[in-house]
């Protein structure tokens, strides 16, 4: 899959969830994110990846299958956090809608000052 296919998949994904996405050129961490109470549950990667925010367990489980990627920023792998490859974009629907509803269900945080 292009990177211009992983964009398609990824506008779908946003179509999905009522929302329109543009893609972003920033570096900056969430610039091509979707998100529900203001949290990032979706965003897709610089190489093309769906950025998934899922319960451990869950990203453990797709992990462990070799349906998605455990996230990495700064070398380090960061808890919750998985991606899957352009050629999983079947997937891309269901497992966005699971993040949703995780994210949506998650206490928010205080912002730190």
């Amino acid at each position: 899959m292009t990177h211009t296919a992983a964009h398609r998949g990824f506008a779908a994904v946003a179509a999905h969830h009522g929302m329109t996405w543009t893609p972003s050129s920033s570096p900056k961490f969430g610039a091509n994110a979707l998100r529900v109470d203001g949290k990032i549950f979706a965003a897709l990667t610089r190489d093309g990846r769906l950025l998934l925010k899922l319960p451990p367990a869950r990203t453990a489980e797709l992990v462990a299958a070799r349906r998605a990627q455990s996230f990495t920023s700064g070398g380090r792998v960061m808890r919750g956090w998985v991606t899957l490859a352009p050629q999983s974009a079947s997937d891309w629907i269901a497992l966005s809608d699971e993040a949703r509803a995780f994210v949506a269900g998650e206490p928010r945080k205080p912002r730190r000052a």
